[in-house]
């Protein structure tokens, strides 16, 4: 079973008098339990298709499947609850909360999820240990490197035990050190919980670790490699149908 299924999803945005068409004709399964990366340059669509699968976006046509539910057919009330309890969300500039330290902030998804207070600290603690902040966990953001905030970021991310993590673009405001070592994190953690992420990037560093990358150009899927089956290029004709 796919954890993400998109079947000739169309999205376009009204600027002004001019209509843009954003997604073109998407087909698209993501596996589950791997690293997927949404690539393409700047204005391609990548970010869209991200928002898309986080049901942060919707479709005006198509057929878009997330952990086997229709999303398409939900109302906003139930997509909230729905990211809630499924998805887990990393950005690059962080988006922790200033007024909270470290163990606040990874607790705040458990908080909006009624998860009872022993659970919670349980919780916290291990995954603090997970990202190696155990020692920071009273620290609030503007206390941590952006290598740590990014760590307290990819914890909250997984504080709810999500199936999906979506990551935009998550190593651009890190040094390249520091974003090989979250990629060395995001890859330990994505095998020992059995999680899948999502990323849209540019990061060479980010590509060279992915399962599955998928190239977008235009709005349109132009190619898919997954690992060990080489590179899948799609039928560009038929695509521009």
């Amino acid at each position: 079973m796919y954890l993400v299924e998109m079947k000739q999803v169309e999205k376009t945005y009204n600027l002004g008098n001019v209509k843009v068409s954003a997604l073109v004709d998407i087909n698209l399964q993501v596996r589950p339990n791997c690293f997927t990366v949404i690539s393409g340059p700047s204005g391609s669509g990548k970010t869209t298709l991200l928002n898309m699968i986080g049901c942060i976006d919707h479709a005006d046509q198509g057929e878009v499947l997330v952990a086997g539910e229709n999303v398409r057919a939900m109302s906003d009330d139930a997509l909230s609850e729905f990211r809630a309890k499924h998805l887990g969300f990393i950005f690059q500039n962080f988006n922790l909360l200033p007024m909270l330290n470290a163990y606040e902030n990874i607790e705040y998804p458990l908080l909006l999820n009624k998860v009872p207070a022993a659970r919670r600290q349980q919780k916290v603690n291990t995954l603090l240990e997970m990202v190696g902040l155990s020692d920071r966990a009273q620290n609030r953001p503007n206390q941590l490197s952006g290598g740590q905030r990014q760590r307290v970021a990819i914890a909250r991310a997984l504080a709810a035990e999500p199936k999906i993590v979506l990551a935009d673009e998550p190593t651009a405001n890190l040094d390249s050190h520091t974003g090989a070592a979250i990629i060395a994190l995001m890859r330990k953690m994505q095998n020992e919980l059995k999680v899948s992420f999502v990323f849209s990037s540019h990061d060479p560093q980010v590509h060279a670790e992915a399962d599955d990358t998928v190239f977008i150009r235009d709005g349109r899927i132009t190619k898919i490699s997954r690992q060990g089956e080489g590179e899948r290029v799609l039928d560009l004709m038929r695509a521009v149908q």
